[in-house]
């Protein structure tokens, strides 16, 4: 099934409530929010007191995104926040493995992710403990940036890496996502579509809609 998951990074800082709830009446059901600690990208957001903050006001699934250096640190606090999936890099620790057992240990799906300049190599030995993999469309750390096309190939090979194991987890692509790049991703395999820019810039409802209509044509 087809997630798109709104970039809770693109919308308003200033009311988290409002955007939750905007989000929510677009009928999607995910609300990806990214966690950058200025190490292991260049950028600063914000951390599990957020995270809980919002959780009061939502029922949404929360597609956690630690773009953090050691995230194994942080996982009890992202698990009592109220995070749902909690998707880690495995360029950010030499202990992948283990830390996607603490997070399913915790209660949460458990994520993976790669940089686009990553090869897929990377996820064959944890691909077997994971609810999700995030294949990075853009350079992590800022929005707005153009969707790298070459990570399409990465999409195939993990779904094709997939079904020769007989596993099941979701596809997220995520960076650069539009009414174009959304039906490339998901003729590759994705089905799940992090979308930010794209969405937050106009009116969020209509901007999903042609993202739905992507999806079906």
């Amino acid at each position: 099934m087809n997630k798109i998951a709104p970039s809770i990074l693109a919308a308003d800082y200033a009311n988290f409530e409002k955007e939750l709830k905007r989000i929510e009446d677009t009928g999607v059901t995910y609300v990806h929010i990214d966690i950058m600690d200025g190490q292991f990208v260049p950028n600063i957001s914000f951390g599990a007191g957020v995270v809980a903050s919002m959780r009061k006001y939502s029922k949404l699934v929360f597609d956690c995104h630690l773009m953090v250096v050691n995230p194994e640190r942080y996982v009890d606090d992202f698990a009592q926040a109220g995070a749902d999936i909690m998707t880690i890099h495995t360029e950010a620790t030499p202990h992948i493995h283990g830390a996607l057992q603490k997070i399913k240990d915790a209660g949460m799906k458990a994520g993976v992710a790669i940089n686009p300049g990553t090869p897929v190599a990377s996820l064959e030995t944890v691909l077997n403990v994971v609810d999700q993999v995030l294949i990075m469309t853009v350079n992590p750390g800022f929005g707005g940036q153009a969707f790298i096309l070459e990570t399409l190939e990465k999409v195939r090979q993990v779904a094709k890496l997939r079904e020769e194991k007989g596993l099941s987890f979701d596809i997220e692509v995520d960076g650069g996502i539009d009414n174009k790049t959304i039906a490339l991703a998901k003729k590759a395999g994705a089905s799940v579509f992090v979308a930010g820019s794209y969405l937050f810039k106009k009116d969020l409802k209509a901007q999903i809609d042609t993202l739905k209509a992507a999806l079906h044509d």
